[in-house]
C-alpha cells in the first residue's frame, strides 16, 4: 500500500479518495479541535487555517472532509448535541427521579447547565434551525418525549405532548441564550428558577388529573367527566362510554 500523501510540512493531508473509516479518525480530531477553538477563542477564531493547524492538516483537507467551513460548523454543532446526550445517558448519568415531577425539573436543569457551561458551543447548536435534524438530537427530543408520555400516563400532563416538548425545550434554551445576553453583575440566579417553575406551571397540574396511574384511571377519570361535555353527540357519547367501561374494567 502506498503511503498517504504528506504536505511539505509533514502534516498529513486527506484523500479523497481515502476509505471512510481512515478518513474518520482525521475529521474527528479536526472537529474537537474547532470546538476546542470555539470554547476558547470565540466563532471567529474558528478559521478553516486555524482549525487546520490545531488539527494538524492542511486546509485543503477541511474541504475534503466537511465541504466548506459551514459543513464544519455542522459538524461541530452535532458534536455538541452528541456530547449533551452523553451527560443524559453516559454511566455517570443521574439516575431518573421517581417523582416524575422531580425528574421534569432535573431534565430541564440539566439541559440549561449544559449551555451554561458550554456557552460558545450551545449558541452554536442554536444559531440554525436546521441543527435540530442531527441524530443526536432526535435521540435527545425522544429521551424528552419518554418523559412527557410518563407525565401524561400518570395523569400530571396539563397540555398535549408536542406542545409540552415545546415549552420545555423553548423554556430552556431561552434561559441560556438569556442568562448569557446579560452582563455578569446582572445574572440573577432566580431568573433561571422562576423560568423553570413557570414550565412546570404551563405544562403540569397541580395534582394528578387521574388517581390510579394507566389506561384504567385515565379512563375511569375521563368517563366521570363525560356528562358535562357538550363537544360530543349523543351516539358519539354512547360509544365512548362503551370503550372507557371495557378500558376500566382492565384495571
Amino acid at each position: 500500500m502506498s503511503p498517504r500523501p504528506s504536505d511539505r510540512d509533514g502534516a498529513t493531508a486527506v484523500d479523497s479518495a481515502t476509505p471512510a473509516a481512515d478518513r474518520e479518525e482525521p475529521r474527528q480530531r479536526v472537529i474537537e479541535a474547532a470546538a476546542d477553538l470555539l470554547a476558547r477563542e470565540g466563532r471567529d477564531a474558528v478559521t478553516t487555517r486555524a482549525v487546520a493547524v490545531a488539527a494538524g492538516l492542511q486546509p485543503p483537507a477541511i474541504y475534503r472532509l466537511f465541504g466548506d467551513k459551514a459543513g464544519l460548523l455542522d459538524a461541530v454543532s452535532e458534536y455538541g448535541f452528541a456530547t449533551f446526550l452523553a451527560t443524559k445517558q453516559g454511566e455517570h448519568a443521574a439516575p431518573e427521579p421517581q417523582d416524575p415531577i422531580e425528574g421534569l425539573r432535573a431534565g430541564w436543569d440539566l439541559a440549561v447547565e449544559f449551555g451554561l457551561a458550554n456557552p460558545a458551543l450551545y449558541t452554536l447548536m442554536y444559531s440554525e434551525p436546521t441543527r435540530g435534524t442531527s441524530a443526536a438530537f432526535q435521540a435527545g427530543m425522544k429521551i424528552l418525549m419518554g418523559r412527557i408520555r410518563r407525565l401524561a400516563a400518570d395523569g400530571w400532563l396539563r397540555v398535549d405532548e408536542d406542545l409540552a416538548a415545546a415549552i420545555i425545550h423553548a423554556t430552556a434554551r431561552g434561559a441560556v441564550l438569556t442568562w448569557l445576553s446579560l452582563p455578569e453583575e446582572r445574572r440573577d440566579p432566580a431568573l433561571l428558577t422562576t423560568l423553570r417553575e413557570s414550565m412546570v406551571t404551563a405544562v403540569t397540574y397541580d395534582e394528578p388529573a387521574v388517581r390510579t396511574a394507566g389506561p384504567a384511571g385515565a379512563a375511569r377519570t375521563l368517563l366521570a367527566t363525560l356528562p358535562d361535555q357538550t363537544t360530543l353527540s349523543g351516539a358519539e357519547q354512547h360509544l365512548l362510554r362503551e370503550w372507557l367501561a371495557r378500558l376500566t374494567s382492565d384495571g
